[in-house]
């Protein structure tokens, strides 16, 4: 490793280190614009110029652009260096509008800390200014353009980071300008990014505009629980509500960046219609009123029908601690078995819970070093927005990637897929591993799977992307069982579940036991269960026969709900009791690999200023309490029902959900970020569940994960309505053609409880006789089975001219 000296200070550095990252590890910071860790070095803006006293060359030189090399010397304050810094940044300032007043980039602007930094206060320009006219990128960001200063850390992400092409750099010379060809919403599901990029206000955040400077914010450190990887994020809150997100930096998960669901999906916490106040049979009340009258309720139909005639749900949305509290609640109460709704979301849950080790475990770091990597029945970009990227790196670095999917998978990199049904996912895999031939008879897809099995035969780290929603729990076996074969064979191989929420692992490690929610329905029907408490959890959601959901209820004597989101659950239940969300109560949440991260609060909870106010001035009056600052986190109210104290006489919340649950014990020994919780023996899961294929009378019916869809908490943002995807049938071109439609034409799909219409896509990509629907808020989608397929006859489905709704071809044969 070279040893090298910088201001007098001696360093040692790993090979390959650039100058500017030496230095900063020897806690010396070098002025950059166009640096990016995670981007690499481009040497565009000059600010970073160092002076080399000593070493292989002398003189100025860029400091990002030189690596670190033995008996190097070198000087950051060299008074030659500090004066081209300085009058690079004074070049940079000449077409700049000094607008910081009113821009929103003031007080996190890298612009405003060097210009300052750098010596530059006085302009001397006395030339008009170059301006150009701003474009709309959409609801997410703002653009303006004349304070760019030609960084390339923009279009350098977009395009080479992300592989997205329609946000660039155009013109030359003075005249360059970074943005679309037309104005139009951003196609790239990771442009806020853009604004965190950015080191001066070209683009800035558009739906929190105005809101303060980065000097008014309560900041925190947490983790994103809008989908199951856990991205470290950070969060801005003020007036007792989020103002906005930005990326956090969990290395081993999301590097430095974030999807814009994460980034845009917390207005659910600060929305009006959230449940602010308790409530019991339609009325206000206090909390300790509605805790009390719940435990009241509870145990008189515990005494007159026994513990039996209780059951409680929830969900993977909620922390650990509530979890916890919940399944303990059960236990301590006598009550049913804890229902966790997730299995139902995603049949291969348990498998890939208990499938995975830390021999066989991979990170999305891990994955960037791939050498080929196999996506069986997972749509990374919709299903775990951030995992695509990790791909893309992937396969920049010379990884090969293969899917075999029914779904018309886009993803910003190349690949090869094998366009093959539900149903067929798992013996193509098993056909994959030579220990476990499935005796397949179907060749079609023989040309193909023998690529995958030379690509596997030549790799030494690959890795299967395996997903839990689309397909079967015997699918994830398989696809446990070719790594297995594959580590057998002396090959570094892991395996990386997606799962459908960010708890969805420790839902399943803590609830082992429990019951469905298919099953929850039918006793509910035959009145075994006679209360429901839903926490945190919506059934209404989740199961798709909503005329038997609604006469199940309705026999209920009690439907309690513990929620932060106004859920149709909340909306009909007898007792409601408010919940803090994770901004307000903090958390910790295991991530689909098994690692573990806490959510710091990010403030003290209470309704916003802004609702007390009515939206405008905030009240004029001093009030001796929080206006519903007394709400409780959901776990607590758990343990209320229990009888319990919090904590339970324990130091922390942590040392009780460790001394109840072993297989948390982790968390005690090592602490909660970044450890790792693995099941106490690995296991095929609880559970088989049949085999889906399609029939031949008619199609499987796919609903599939969109990244602005179906997601509980970021339904709630308003500023993500624009980039969802529109209302759309997928088929394939072979069967779209049989049926006598094309690309582009209206569609009508008789369902269970009201017909669909949508617009006709096709693809070559997708199987034969699938349907693909991607899930959508304007879309009732929760007319399916989430995680299940079923068949739809031809005679369902009815496709009429483009834009029309005639129906002359009639109905499909």
């Amino acid at each position: 490793m070279p040893k090298l000296i910088i201001d007098k200070r001696e360093i040692v550095v790993p090979e390959g280190t650039m100058v500017i990252d030496a230095a900063e590890q020897a806690g010396i910071y070098i002025p950059r614009f166009c640096y990016f860790a995670e981007l690499g070095a481009v040497g565009a803006c000059r600010v970073c110029a160092v002076m080399f006293e000593d070493g292989p060359f002398t003189g100025l030189q860029m400091s990002c652009m030189v690596e670190a090399e033995e008996g190097m010397v070198i000087s950051t304050e060299d008074p030659e260096a500090v004066d081209f810094r300085k009058h690079v940044i004074e070049w940079m300032m000449m077409n700049h509008p000094h607008d910081c007043p009113v821009c929103d980039e003031g007080g996190h602007c890298l612009l405003q800390d060097l210009t300052v930094a750098g010596g530059h206060g006085i302009r001397r320009y006395p030339g008009r200014k170059r301006t150009y006219r701003d474009q709309y990128l959409g609801p997410l960001i703002s653009h303006e353009e004349n304070r760019c200063i030609q960084c390339y850390r923009c279009s350098r992400f977009y395009q080479e980071y992300c592989g997205y092409t329609d946000l660039g750099v155009t013109g030359i010379a003075q005249r360059i300008y970074f943005g679309r060809y037309t104005d139009g919403v951003l196609e790239n599901p990771f442009s806020g990014n853009l604004i965190d990029l950015c080191p001066t206000g070209v683009y800035t955040d558009r739906p929190s505009r105005y809101t303060g400077r980065r000097w008014d914010f309560e900041r925190s450190e947490g983790v994103c629980i809008n989908c199951s990887l856990g991205c470290g994020i950070k969060v801005s809150a003020r007036y007792r509500e989020i103002a906005r997100l930005e990326a956090g930096s969990r290395q081993e998960v999301n590097r430095a960046f974030i999807c814009d669901r994460g980034r845009y999906g917390f207005f659910y916490a600060n929305s009006a219609s959230r449940p602010w106040k308790a409530r019991v049979d339609g009325e206000n009340v206090s909390l300790q009123k509605a805790v009390e009258e719940a435990v009241k309720r509870l145990e008189s139909i515990s005494a007159q029908y026994g513990g039996q005639a209780v059951a409680a749900a929830g969900s993977g949305r909620s922390s650990l601690e509530t979890l916890a509290s919940c399944v303990y609640m059960c236990t301590a109460r006598s009550f049913r078995d804890f229902v966790f709704e997730d299995r139902t979301a995603a049949p291969g849950a348990d498998s890939a819970v208990f499938r995975l080790a830390p021999e066989n475990a991979v990170s999305m770091q891990s994955i960037e070093s791939a050498d080929f990597i196999l996506a069986a029945g997972a749509d990374p970009l919709n299903e775990a927005p951030i995992l695509s990227l990790a791909m893309r790196r992937a396969r920049q670095n010379g990884a090969a990637v293969s899917a075999i999917d029914p779904r018309p998978l886009a993803w910003p990199f190349e690949f090869t897929q094998v366009a093959a049904a539900p149903g067929e996912i798992r013996k193509l895999l098993q056909e994959l591993n030579p220990e476990t031939p499935s005796g397949n008879n179907d060749y079609r897809h023989a040309e193909a799977l023998d690529s995958i099995k030379n690509r596997l035969e030549k790799s030494s780290r690959p890795v299967v992307v395996c997903g839990t929603e689309i397909i079967c729990e015997n699918t994830v076996s398989a696809a446990a069982d070719l790594v297995d074969s594959l580590r057998g064979r002396k090959k570094d191989a892991g395996i990386f579940f997606t799962l459908p929420r960010a708890n969805t692992r420790a839902g399943v490690l803590l609830d082992e036991g429990g019951g469905s929610v298919p099953d929850l329905v039918e006793r509910m029907e035959s009145g075994e269960i006679k209360a429901l408490l839903m926490v945190e959890s919506d059934l209404a959601d989740i199961y798709p026969d909503r005329a038997r959901l609604d006469a199940a209820l309705k026999r209920l004597d009690l439907l309690a709900a513990v929620d932060s989101l106004p859920t149709e659950t909340v909306n009909r239940a007898d007792i409601v009791i408010p919940a803090l969300t994770v901004f307000e109560a903090g958390g910790t949440y295991i991530n689909q690999e098994g690692r573990a991260g806490w959510s710091q609060p990010a403030h003290k909870g209470g309704t916003p200023v802004r609702i007390e106010g009515g939206g405008g001035h905030p009240p004029r009056f001093i009030r001796p309490d929080i206006p519903e600052g007394d709400i409780p986190p959901a776990w607590e109210t758990a343990l209320r029902l229990a009888g319990l104290r919090p904590y339970a006489g324990r130091k922390s919340m942590n040392d009780w959900m460790t001394e109840t649950f072993p297989v948390l014990e982790p968390l005690r020994t090592t602490g909660i970020d970044g450890t790792r919780i693995f099941p106490a023996a690995s296991g095929g899961g609880k559970k088989k569940t049949a085999e889906t294929g399609t029939e031949n009378e008619g199609y499987l019916l796919v609903p599939a994960a969109a990244v602005f869809g179906d997601e509980p908490m970021s339904a709630f943002s308003q500023c993500l309505e624009e980039c969802r995807m529109p209302l759309e049938l997928w088929m394939a071109e072979s069967d779209a053609g049989k049926l006598g439609g094309s690309d582009g034409d209206s569609v009508r799909l008789d369902l269970r409880d009201q017909p669909l219409h949508l617009t006709l896509r096709t693809s070559e990509r997708m199987a034969p006789g699938v349907l693909v629907i991607y899930r959508h808020p304007g879309l009732q989608w929760r007319q399916f089975d989430p995680g299940r397929q079923f068949t739809v006859s031809r005679q369902q489905v009815f496709i009429s001219g483009s834009g029309t709704n005639d129906t002359s071809r009639g109905r499909a044969e």
